[in-house]
């Protein structure tokens, strides 16, 4: 039975006037002034506060603490099962339930936000915190919808707050490594990319359950929803493998594609794709049958994306995602027992002049063939992140305590909004895959598949195929908005 809640039945009245003007009060003090060198006062730790605490987001606010920078001061989580071990490692930090309801009473104490709930919730809980002029780093993918990534990109630079995206791959050595060879001439010049995970390992291309569950006594469903239109809960879905389902997740493209994408978007300088297609794999269901669910994600897909040529390329780029254990065929120049790419997952850049490789998170960047990997010396051109992967978590204490515009991060959301938005075109495309119209004779037609979809970036629409763009920026639950 939907539970009613009059917080969700309408918005907070005044609810960022009233934080906004309590946040002018934060003051940092440098901590030179305060003690000598290597001390940290604890007026210059940073004020994080956790909006989602299990999980990854337990790993995240653990990652901000052991910085020896930051201070977990609040958590919030709508699963107490979720919250306990974060809510045990910082007892000192309070507890709610409700992101707007730590915002509103506790602004005047926070520093900055850190965002790991699911894909659906990023948005709307970013946004509150940046107009509150509150730093904010949150996981990958930034946003659910293309809307939301454009509007998170814009109000990072409206607000001048610190941004960084969870793809902890981008503070890593070997996209910078590759990023050198190719400036360095040693592939030439690329026209063709390939990435490619065996995610999803949760349950996708299935129908929803006919037969709802008792709510667990610990989770505020109707809080977990957020945005969400209404469902009953179901077994199961919580607190993984809602990653399957259209209204809450983005498949394996958001979960895993700003891991891989991101390398060649930053090898060649890649923005918005100009075209998208895609093939999907289907379910068995009978011997006469095939399934398509809409609801969910399909189990497998290829997709593929031209991106206009860039300052690092002398013309297009064609880009081919791959998920659900799909791979392209090995290069010939890799030995027929050597793994390609980290084995599940991978990217392969093709240039004219040779070919490289690296796994997941850019990992063991490799020149193919391989052995010429350790033959290849470059300058060193690209600043490193000391720490790489564990690094990118101290990279964005150290720039919010600094101030907006003062230091670097790796994947600030003027790179992680159009990288996103680069994976939810390609969702475009395989979401627009199972729009169907029924025919007189009473059967259906499927006018988004077999397609190539034309997208406009400047206006965020696909000006070949109306429909596929409900997705672009879906409807919020009453209550909600961005």
């Amino acid at each position: 039975m939907k539970r009613k809640t009059p917080l969700h039945s309408t918005p907070r009245r005044d609810f960022i006037k009233k934080a906004s003007i309590a946040s002018l009060g934060i003051s940092i003090v440098p901590r030179h002034v305060l003690g000598g060198v290597g001390f940290t006062a604890p007026s210059d730790k940073l004020m994080v506060a956790g909006i989602g605490v299990g999980g990854k987001g337990e790993s995240d606010i653990k990652s901000f603490a052991d910085s020896g920078l930051a201070e977990i001061a609040f958590l919030c989580d709508v699963d107490d099962r979720r919250a306990a071990t974060s809510r045990a490692r910082f007892p000192k930090a309070k507890y709610y339930k409700d992101y707007r309801e730590m915002l509103e009473k506790e602004a005047d104490k926070i520093d900055a936000v850190s965002v790991s709930t699911p894909d659906h919730a990023h948005a709307v809980q970013a946004m509150a915190a940046m107009q509150l002029g509150k730093h904010v780093y949150v996981q990958k993918p930034l946003t659910h919808d293309i809307y939301e990534a454009r509007a998170l990109t814009e109000a990072a630079d409206k607000y001048k707050v610190v941004t960084q995206m969870g793809n902890q791959g981008a503070s890593n050595n070997g996209t910078r490594l590759m990023s050198e060879w190719y400036d360095a001439g040693l592939i030439g010049d690329v026209t063709e990319v390939y990435c490619w995970t065996d995610r999803p390992v949760w349950p996708q291309g299935i129908p929803w359950p006919e037969t709802s569950s008792a709510i667990p006594a610990e989770l505020d469903w109707d809080l977990w929803l957020n945005t969400a239109p209404y469902k009953e809960y179901v077994d199961g879905l919580v607190p993984f493998n809602w990653r399957g389902w259209w209204d809450y997740g983005t498949g394996a493209l958001g979960d895993m594609g700003c891991h891989l994408v991101e390398v060649p978007v930053r090898v060649l300088n890649l923005k918005y794709p100009k075209n998208v297609q895609c093939s999907v794999g289907s379910v068995y269901v009978d011997e006469f049958k095939r399934g398509y669910f809409p609801d969910s994600c399909p189990p497998s897909s290829h997709v593929t994306m031209t991106f206009p040529k860039t300052d690092k390329t002398s013309g297009d780029i064609t880009m081919h995602w791959m998920d659900g254990g799909i791979q392209p065929t090995r290069p010939e120049e890799l030995g027929p027992n050597e793994v390609f790419g980290d084995g599940g997952n991978g990217v392969l850049i093709i240039g004219t002049k040779g070919k490289m490789m690296c796994g997941t998170y850019g990992r063991n960047p490799q020149l193919l063939p391989t052995s010429k990997t350790e033959e290849a010396v470059v300058p060193q051109k690209y600043e490193r992140v000391p720490g790489e992967a564990e690094g990118h978590y101290r990279q964005w204490v150290e720039a919010a305590l600094a101030g907006y515009g003062k230091k670097e991060v790796s994947s600030p959301f003027s790179v992680a909004g159009p990288l996103t938005e680069t994976l939810l075109i390609a969702n475009l495309a395989i979401r627009g895959f199972d729009i169907r119209k029924e025919r007189e004779d009473g059967r259906y037609d499927y006018p988004g598949r077999y397609i190539e979809m034309l997208w406009d970036a400047e206006n965020m629409r696909v000006t070949n195929f109306e429909e596929a763009n409900q997705f672009v920026r879906r409807n919020y639950r009453e209550g909600w908005k961005l």
